[in-house]
């Protein structure tokens, strides 16, 4: 019997093994935005546990696009150049390598989740002053961020251009551009934190400029043959925000200047959001996207269970199911999903011989 979750997924000229997908999960753990070993054991295991592929976390394009401090990040060379070896790895293993690139906007300079996650002032030891579409803070403890102008704007698209060139120089085969979670691209399209009254504020046309020109830059030098992914929140969870029928026409502008997948997660923008999370809780989105604007699209949100993607997948709610927490529980989540639903999905061979299958 074939399973949809373990039926290959081809994208351009790209093959996924399967149809699971590492999430981009920030580690916060980096000096100076560069990967170290601990990528190499976090995203390398997840390789070897059998996902089809394998996405970096949310990768500053400047030093002032970092959340934390301690963010990873692709604005030199050396950060490239330290991803590399862990792109190679995954790709031996048989997943395809992705990165995720973003911009925090208005949510950057705060601490690291494990050491607070309390906003660092402008001002203090590693602070630096956020920026935005327009100066309204992200919560009441965080700096008012400084309101965009040409240059800045100019500055941002360059930014995601030369962190996917670099991304491709790395060996990544997917990028996906970060425009959900409220950070920068998602401030920008979002109502509640763009006032701004210039062509980049205002109408939907024009919230969505800056993040669908930097769409077209990056596209056009992210090489036709490989996929591109956009990540957005199709709802803010707030009234008079950011919502699914603008994330629709969003979906159908990406598709047509050539992106490939949408990514559907929602919320971030609000501190206060009252979120109704449960067991696939936005997979709707997924499906209507999917429906509504014909681009293939990946469920996101605790999925856990094996025949709950399953589900999603023979339903035709998504095209692919990327896992965050349950895949932090166990790497090898992909290879017991293959066993409880029957399917004789290869081990690595250094585990194979103890017949674990």
């Amino acid at each position: 019997m074939t399973h949809k979750l373990f039926t290959p997924w081809v994208q351009r000229s790209i093959t996924l093994r399967n149809r699971i997908i590492v999430a981009p999960m920030c580690q916060y753990s980096t000096p100076d935005g560069v990967a170290s070993d601990w990528h190499m054991v976090h995203l390398g295991s997840r390789a070897v546990g059998g996902a089809g592929m394998v996405m970096a976390e949310a990768s500053a394009v400047s030093p002032e696009g970092r959340i934390s401090p301690q963010d990873l990040g692709i604005w030199n060379d050396q950060q490239a150049t330290a991803l590399a070896p862990i792109v190679q790895f995954m790709k031996k293993q048989g997943a395809v390598p992705a990165i995720q690139i973003a911009h925090a906007g208005r949510k950057a300079s705060t601490q690291a989740p494990f050491d607070g996650g309390a906003p660092i002032a402008a001002n203090a030891e590693h602070g630096w002053l956020p920026v935005g579409p327009s100066p309204l803070p992200f919560s009441a403890s965080h700096s008012v961020p400084e309101a965009m102008g040409v240059q800045d704007l100019e500055k941002v698209r360059k930014d995601f251009v030369a962190a996917a060139r670099r991304a491709l120089e790395a060996g990544f085969e997917v990028l996906e551009l970060h425009m959900a979670h409220g950070y920068l691209l998602h401030s920008f399209l979002s109502p509640i934190s763009n006032q701004r009254e210039d062509a980049y504020g205002g109408s939907l046309e024009n919230r969505m400029r800056l993040p669908l020109e930097i769409t077209d830059a990056v596209r056009a030098v992210w090489p036709e043959h490989l996929p591109l992914w956009v990540r957005i929140s199709a709802t803010d969870w707030v009234p008079g925000g950011w919502d699914l029928e603008q994330s629709t026409v969003l979906a159908e502008h990406l598709k047509d200047k050539g992106v490939d997948v949408i990514d559907c997660s929602s919320g971030g923008m609000t501190p206060d959001a009252v979120i109704p999370a449960g067991p696939g809780f936005q997979t709707p989105f997924a499906q209507h996207v999917r429906e509504k604007v014909g681009i293939p699209t990946v469920a996101v949100g605790l999925i856990t269970q094996a025949m709950q993607a399953e589900h999603i997948l023979v339903n035709e709610q998504a095209d692919g199911i990327a896992l965050a927490r349950e895949l932090l529980r166990n790497p090898y989540w992909p290879l017991h999903a293959a066993r409880e639903l029957g399917v004789d999905l290869q081990w690595p061979e250094q585990y194979d011989r103890a017949k674990l299958r």
